[in-house]
């Protein structure tokens, strides 16, 4: 009866962490969210693009984001698969992400499933200019709790790349254009101190190909600023709004590309109250 007890309690415990790891990752958007006001969202016209580079005006334009509001808030679900090396077994993964735009911000809640009955649980946050990452097997069991001034530079170059599925985040003051070609354009994120750069690539009908810059990537135990990015397979409208829907994030080696992870996005939502997600 005893080793019975045990066992349920040990069978349990995988469950009771993953409600743990939620109520955290809770937690964490309403602080994102606190700051939501829907009152305040206006729309967007041509006048607001005027001062942007040819590319990034050409993209918004594209995007359909004339005549709608400036988005403030994103909510979306993604569905893929990752990977951690080169020719390394694909893990099936799920995750949601919310973003915040006047102050920049995401909280990504992921589920990674590396092997029958194991999953990881993963949590990367970006907040008041702070980069945080949390991963644990099991939602129990921590293999990743990472934070400081290389997080704080990595989760603001992902903000910065994954600017692309709301697009009006462009239009924000703490992002500086610079074109480069008809087809190109660099853009720089300042914020709280902390600055990232990297390049945009666009098609001629304003569709961003792909992005890339430098982030930090923890190898060894040590953080060595990599050159990474993203590159976009297919685009969708979600809520009138064309952005990428099946792209690839990539680390951009000596010897190759190492694609680690393939997502696609099945929901999106713009400038929805928490309450209403």
């Amino acid at each position: 009866m005893f080793i019975a007890v045990i066992l349920l309690v040990l069978a349990a415990l995988p469950r009771i962490a993953k409600g743990l790891f939620l109520k955290e990752a809770e937690k964490n958007v309403k602080l994102l969210y606190q700051t939501f006001n829907e009152e305040n969202v206006k729309m967007i016209d041509k006048e607001d693009l005027k001062n942007l580079p040819y590319p990034v005006q050409n993209w918004l334009l594209h995007s359909n984001v004339i005549g709608k509001e400036k988005i403030v808030t994103a909510r979306l679900k993604q569905e893929g698969r990752m990977r951690t090396k080169k020719n390394g077994p694909w893990m099936p993964t799920k995750a949601e992400q919310y973003f915040t735009v006047d102050q920049p911000g995401f909280v990504w809640i992921a589920n990674v499933k590396m092997a029958p009955f194991i999953h990881l649980s993963g949590i990367d946050t970006y907040h008041a200019g702070k980069g945080k990452m949390k991963i644990k097997v099991l939602s129990l069991l921590p293999v990743v709790d990472a934070k400081g001034p290389e997080m704080d530079s990595s989760t603001m170059m992902r903000y910065l790349a994954e600017m692309m599925w709301f697009p009006t985040a462009a239009l924000n003051p703490y992002i500086k254009w610079k074109a480069i070609d008809q087809k190109s354009a660099s853009a720089t994120m300042e914020y709280n101190g902390v600055s990232a750069s990297g390049i945009f690539h666009f098609n001629e009908n304003g569709d961003i190909l792909r992005f890339i810059g430098k982030r930090y990537r923890e190898m060894n135990g040590q953080y060595i600023l990599s050159d990474w990015g993203g590159i976009n397979k297919e685009y969708k409208e979600f809520e009138g709004i064309r952005i990428p829907s099946k792209s690839e994030v990539t680390w951009f080696e000596e010897d190759g590309e190492f694609n680690w992870f393939e997502i696609e996005i099945t929901e999106m939502q713009y400038n929805v109250p928490l309450g209403r997600c």
